[in-house]
């Protein structure tokens, strides 16, 4: 999510001349988003990625260059800019892919807020490039390395990429670093999958399907049920579904922002666990947003299947969308709510 001092930090390392804004070649910038910043920078030169769909999109409609969503190969520039993600597997690779594409004397440039581990994560490039220097400025620190061939720890670098590839995790679920509950099935999605009746039927989907858990329940659980569609909006996850729901076919992935790309009254049921952050920040509106998607997508007659934290603000907005709804569950600080028969506007 756009944090202006994050921002103004990075570009302060520029600013000042801490580091150089390369006068010719590609300018990339590794997990940006659309922000007045980037008119600091080169438009003509400047390489942007995004494997979150909301962010990919709001780039390419803002006119920048995007690379594809699944790019884990990038143009060598001389000049590599990173907002690190959240979480620290993920952004270990995402240095070590940006450290092995940018060629001889090309740095990275990095800012974190202090708040979010900036030290820890200025260690790991130092550790792979084998020398850092850093500015701090509005409670964040913007780290840059060059890239010397000499110094660089290609084991740990590549070592570091690998780690980032689907695995089997618990259960024979496919995941990697950084998608939500990457480690572990979540404790409400499988609160949920306990609660969803084996009657359901039809056409169903699955709103922020993350690596398909919720999906592969249904279909293994719910003989009635014809074909799944899983919206996700992080491409990453796409290669884990495959791997997650390879003994299936009744089903399809789309690489899709559920607040959005949905559609009208295409499903039986929804079932989801959604997500409230939105970046590093709490959005509580953005499951608010997936409970209207849903009450929008599905039929006259559909259901929701729906798993939240006990203390997200969702029942008034429940009633505002559906005719009815209830609590089914409320264990471990989750609640299982089933909301039917959407409400159309006149």
């Amino acid at each position: 999510m756009f944090d202006p001092v994050v921002y103004e930090t990075l570009m302060l390392a520029l600013e000042d001349g801490a580091v150089t804004l390369p006068e010719n070649g590609p300018v990339l910038f590794l997990r940006a988003e659309v922000t007045p910043y980037l008119s600091q920078l080169p438009k003509d030169r400047l390489v942007c990625q995004n494997s979150f769909k909301p962010d990919h999109d709001a780039l390419k409609a803002a006119g920048f260059e995007v690379l594809p969503p699944e790019a884990e190969h990038f143009p060598a520039a001389p000049l590599t800019l990173i907002l690190p993600p959240r979480q620290k597997d993920e952004t270990r690779a995402l240095l070590a892919r940006a450290l092995r594409d940018a060629p001889e004397g090309g740095t990275l440039l990095a800012c974190l807020p202090n708040t979010l581990g900036s030290k820890t994560i200025e260690k790991l490039l130092r550790e792979i490039a084998g020398e850092t220097e850093a500015l701090s400025k509005n409670k964040c620190r913007a780290f840059w390395a060059v890239k010397d061939s000499s110094r660089i720890n290609t084991v740990l670098m590549d070592e570091w990429i690998a780690l980032d590839a689907p695995q089997t995790m618990e259960g024979g679920v496919s995941s990697r670093p950084g998608l939500f509950s990457w480690n572990r099935i979540d404790a409400g999605s499988e609160l949920l999958a306990d609660s969803i009746p084996e009657y359901i039927k039809g056409r169903g989907a699955d709103f922020g399907a993350g690596q398909g858990f919720l999906t592969r329940e249904v279909l293994n659980n719910c003989p009635h049920v014809e074909h799944m569609t899983l919206l996700e909006a992080e491409h990453r996850a796409l290669p884990c579904i495959a791997e997650t729901l390879s003994g299936f076919d009744n089903w399809d992935a789309q690489w899709a922002d559920a607040t959005k790309d949905a559609g009208t009254a295409l499903y039986d049921f929804v079932v989801m666990n959604p997500p409230f952050h939105v970046g590093r920040a709490d959005a509580a509106s953005l499951g608010q947003d997936f409970i209207r998607a849903a009450a929008k997508a599905l039929k006259t007659g559909g259901q929701l299947w729906l798993v939240a934290n006990r203390h997200l603000p969702y029942e008034q907005l429940l009633g505002e969308c559906f005719k009815a709804h209830e609590m089914l569950e409320d264990a471990g600080g989750y609640k299982i709510i089933r909301a039917e028969k959407p409400k159309r506007k006149r």
